[in-house]
This record gives structure tokens, C-alpha cells and sequence, in this order.
């Protein structure tokens, strides 16, 4: 017997319209912030103002998914780099990853501050999900020997956010990678 109180698992069609409003939304909020227009999300998404609002009946419930959804999607790309990939390959990867999501949320910036302003907490366990994938990746590469064992993921992940901070405007985004390049390569384990 099924749980009653569990939600149902959506359609493949609604998954997939769910999916192209997560999509069209975090661009036009990293593009226009909270004057984002939600049916203009709903027809970038190719969808109808009724889908959207189905699927996320306020702006803070769009807002919170959209951030949710950009985490998700960065914390699950590591099994799948490190599945592809040798270790450094993937963890090199995964951090040109981490630019991508941070560029976008300092898109959304202003709308994650006042849904959190509203007394929600969009950021929930995000930070405890990155710091498993770059622990993964990290751990991957320690026991490949390709980076050094004295950098603890804590570390990597103040470097990332550092970088992240400097240089999260897409104007910005050579000058992020050549720093990211340059902390990748100051792990590097040396013989």
C-alpha cells in the first residue's frame, strides 16, 4: 500500500515541463533578478501561466526550487564526472561546474536574499551537499595520487568560494578560471 501522505511521482510530460520552467527561470533571474516576469518564464519555458503556477504557486516557491534545483544539479554531476573521468579530470570539471553555479546564483542573488528575508532558508543543507562532492572528488584523487593529502575539501572549498567571490560576474568568468586553474594546480601532488 502506498503512503497517502507522500506526494505523487510526476507524469513524464509534467517532469519534463517542470524542468524547462527550473531552466527558463534561472536565467531570467540571473539576468533580471526579482523583476523577473513569471510569464515571460513560463513562455521562455514553452509552457502556459497555469503550468507554472501549478507547479510553483508564488515567486518564493520558484525562487527557492530554482536554487534547489542549481545545487542538485551541481552536487550530482560528481559520480558522474568521477564515472567518466580519471579523478583530477573529473574534480577539474566539477569546479568549472561550481563557476557555472555560482554565476547564476550571483544572478539570483537579490531574489535568494528575500525569500530568505521572508523567513525561508533556501540554502537549507546546500552548503553540507557541496562539501560531499568535492570530499567525493577529492578522495578520488587522493587515493589516484594525483593531488596532495594536506588540503582538506574545507580548504578547497574556501578557495572555491573565494574565487567565487572575486570573480562570479560572467564578465568576470577568464579571470575566474585562471585562478581556478591556478589553485587546481597548487594540488597537484608533487613526487
Amino acid at each position: 500500500m502506498a503512503d497517502e501522505g507522500a506526494p505523487r511521482p510526476l507524469r513524464a510530460d509534467a517532469r519534463r515541463n517542470r524542468e524547462k520552467i527550473l531552466t527558463a527561470a534561472v536565467r531570467a533571474f540571473a539576468t533580471e533578478g526579482l523583476d523577473a516576469h513569471l510569464e515571460r518564464i513560463a513562455k521562455e519555458a514553452g509552457v502556459g501561466s497555469a503550468t507554472l503556477y501549478r507547479n510553483f504557486p508564488t515567486r518564493e516557491a520558484l525562487i527557492e526550487a530554482v536554487y534547489r534545483n542549481e545545487v542538485a544539479q551541481l552536487c550530482d554531476a560528481a559520480p558522474t564526472l568521477l564515472a567518466t573521468k580519471p579523478p583530477h579530470e573529473a574534480l577539474r570539471a566539477w569546479t568549472l561546474l561550481f563557476l557555472d553555479y555560482v554565476t547564476a546564483k550571483y544572478g539570483m542573488i537579490d531574489a535568494l536574499r528575500a525569500l530568505a528575508a521572508t523567513g525561508s532558508n533556501p540554502y537549507g543543507h546546500s552548503r553540507e551537499m557541496i562539501r560531499a562532492a568535492l570530499t567525493a572528488l577529492m578522495d578520488a584523487c587522493a587515493a589516484a595520487g594525483t593531488i596532495r593529502t594536506d588540503i582538506s575539501p574545507t580548504d578547497l572549498g574556501a578557495a572555491l568560494e573565494g574565487i567565487a567571490l572575486t570573480s562570479a560576474r560572467p564578465d568576470q568568468r577568464p579571470q575566474a578560471e585562471r585562478l581556478l586553474a591556478l589553485t587546481l594546480d597548487g594540488l597537484t601532488a608533487r613526487l
